[in-house]
């Protein structure tokens, strides 16, 4: 047992001797071929990898390239818009100031953020188109208005509303284009009632500044306006009113002396001619026009002339008063040229084309002379300045165009 042990014992010593040397001769032989071939996988490497980096810089640069290209394109645009828009704010501002609403809006619709364009004094187009009386700029821009509250909310460096600044007093140029201070006060009353109706009752109470509200701002601004149209009114009605009283004492002794005489009856003797009767209603016809005409002109003269009263109803007086004094000069022309020809046609018959002429003399005067004043009252009193117009309908800024909200 002992000696098969010990054999086994030097067999296996012999192995090992055997194997350590074979094992020495492959660990060798594998690290010199593993060494050998790692250096020729190095080669390509070392070589590729600065490829590679020129590979990431080249890309790098461009897109630095292309990243700085961009800013300067942007920048450019950023320049060229604004330079653009800085070239229409003139020509805007100046268009708001003439109320020349096809300027306007041909650049409101080639640039939409000039709206927010202002003046050298801080004024936006809104404002400056209620503070200048555009109107028709103002219609234009009015749905801008209404539907963007920043713009109805603007206030000036004052802390001046809309409704301040349509309660201040209109630029000379802009009241020079109305005739009559009467006039001239009802279109500021008309405006000044016009912008209050975008506002809430509560916000009409705002002051400005000065603690004013802009109902105190009219009131102190237009003091003058006040006086100088009640002097206006009140001579235009008194010139008016001598004139009915004169054709009202004309035509009313006319119908007590009645041409040709009386009959024996008291029936006057022309009773039958088409002359007399033409006369005689014409004659009855002035005497109630004209005496219409007077007491019109005499309410003007006993009114309390407050604010208000030039809104609607002095001008309304005056303008129903004109025409019946334009009725009663012309139905009193009309009687006596009746009565002419009643009494020297008969024989003369060349007598009534003068008689005609002569007779559209006196109408014509007082027609070249009151005419324009009365069209000027009928306008401003019942044709609405404000409002939908035929001019905007070719406009391009319209009510369905909502490009201006994001502006706000």
């Amino acid at each position: 047992m002992g000696v098969s042990l010990l054999f086994h014992s030097n067999l296996l010593d012999r192995c090992v001797d055997d194997i350590l040397p074979v094992a020495k001769i492959f660990n060798n032989t594998c690290c010199n071929w593993l060494g050998k071939n790692s250096m020729i996988l190095l080669v390509p490497i070392v070589t590729l990898y600065p490829i590679y980096k020129l590979i990431c810089l080249f890309i790098l640069m461009l897109h630095l390239t292309f990243s700085t290209l961009y800013f300067l394109v942007w920048k450019f645009l950023a320049v060229t818009d604004g330079q653009r828009n800085d070239g229409y704010r003139s020509s805007l501002i100046q268009a708001v100031l003439q109320g020349t609403y096809e300027v306007v809006d041909e650049i409101l619709f080639n640039s939409p953020p000039t709206i927010n364009c202002e003046n050298d004094e801080g004024y936006n187009i809104i404002q400056l188109a209620i503070i200048n009386r555009s109107e028709k700029v103002y219609n234009l821009i009015y749905h801008i208005i209404e539907r963007t509250k920043s713009y109805k909310g603007k206030e000036d460096s004052f802390d001046n509303t809309l409704v301040h600044l349509a309660g201040k007093l209109a630029p000379s140029f802009v009241l020079e284009r109305t005739t009559g201070a009467a006039l001239q006060l009802q279109r500021e009353l008309l405006w000044f009632e016009e912008v209050k109706k975008l506002f809430l009752p509560i916000e009409l109470t705002r002051q400005n500044k000065y603690n004013e509200t802009p109902t105190m701002v009219f009131t102190k601004e237009h003091l003058d306006s006040i006086k100088q149209g009640e002097t206006w009114m009140k001579t235009t009605a008194e010139s008016c009113s001598i004139t009915a009283a004169l054709i009202v004492t004309v035509v009313f002794a006319a119908a007590i002396t009645v041409p040709g005489g009386n009959q024996e009856s008291g029936l006057p003797l022309f009773k039958e001619k088409s002359a007399f009767t033409i006369f005689a209603v014409s004659n009855a016809f002035s005497l109630f026009t004209s005496a219409t005409a007077l007491l019109l002109f005499l309410s003007i003269l006993t009114a309390r002339f407050s604010e208000k009263d030039f809104l609607v109803s002095l001008p309304r007086r005056l303008i129903f008063g004109l025409l019946m004094l334009f009725i009663s000069t012309t139905a009193m022309m009309v009687a006596f040229g009746a009565i002419l020809v009643l009494v020297f046609c008969d024989q003369r018959p060349w007598m009534l084309a003068p008689i005609c002429a002569f007779s559209c003399l006196p109408i014509s005067v007082i027609v070249t002379i009151k005419v324009p004043l009365l069209v000027d009252l009928i306008q401003s009193t019942y044709y609405p300045i404000f409002g939908k117009h035929s001019y905007l309908e070719s406009c391009k800024v319209n009510r369905k165009n909502t490009v201006f909200m994001k502006y706000e």
